[in-house]
């Protein structure tokens, strides 16, 4: 992108977040993390942020672009979540050294600028339902493995796949979510990204 095509430099401030960012800028995380050559989403504050310019008027219908502003950033959520995968799963773990599935959807929104409740029971409190037919990149996805409601919850990453702290293979993953353990086991899902 030459010089011409970049705005004045963005000076990051307290309480920003790469998607707050972007949505003022009428751009998307994916383009501020490519600019800035970005490897996660993380900002510090004073951190100087290359902005595109603002993209003139085109021909476009104006249903293409409310969808755009719509749609949560893609990739954006997948890079996040894949900065965990291979963490061991430890039930009530939060950290590196183990993580349990509702620390692990709450340390990529955290990364995202979105603070969660700790727990699934908790987390599926949260945000707006979504139907699986019109789930998003970002959305939490919920099960009941356990016979007693929402017991796991994951982050689904598009192409009809959700990363996870998953108990059995005892380590951060992405999976299918049509796998028939879980589609079997599926509760729904909640938009956060966009909503909190």
């Amino acid at each position: 992108m030459s010089a011409s095509a970049l705005a004045a430099p963005y000076t990051v401030k307290p309480g920003d977040t790469l998607s707050k960012i972007a949505r003022e800028h009428g751009t998307s995380v994916q383009t501020l993390m490519t600019l800035n050559k970005l490897s996660n989403p993380t900002l510090d504050v004073g951190q100087k942020l290359n902005l595109p310019d603002a993209p003139a008027a085109t021909g476009k219908s104006r249903a293409s672009t409310s969808g755009a502003a719509r749609a949560p950033q893609q990739g954006i959520v997948r890079a996040a979540s894949s900065r965990y995968l291979g963490i061991p799963y430890r039930l009530g773990g939060t950290g590196n050294g183990g993580i349990d599935c509702s620390a692990f959807t709450g340390r990529v929104m955290a990364d995202l600028g979105i603070r969660l409740p700790r727990t699934s029971a908790e987390q599926y409190g949260v945000g707006t339902p979504v139907a699986r037919s019109e789930l998003r990149e970002g959305d939490l996805v919920f099960f009941n493995t356990t016979g007693r409601g929402v017991s796991h919850v994951g982050i689904y990453v598009g192409n009809g796949e959700f990363a996870h702290a998953n108990s059995y293979l005892n380590r951060v993953i992405i999976e299918k979510l049509s796998a028939s353990y879980y589609a079997s086991r599926y509760v729904g899902a909640r938009r956060v990204i966009g909503v909190l």
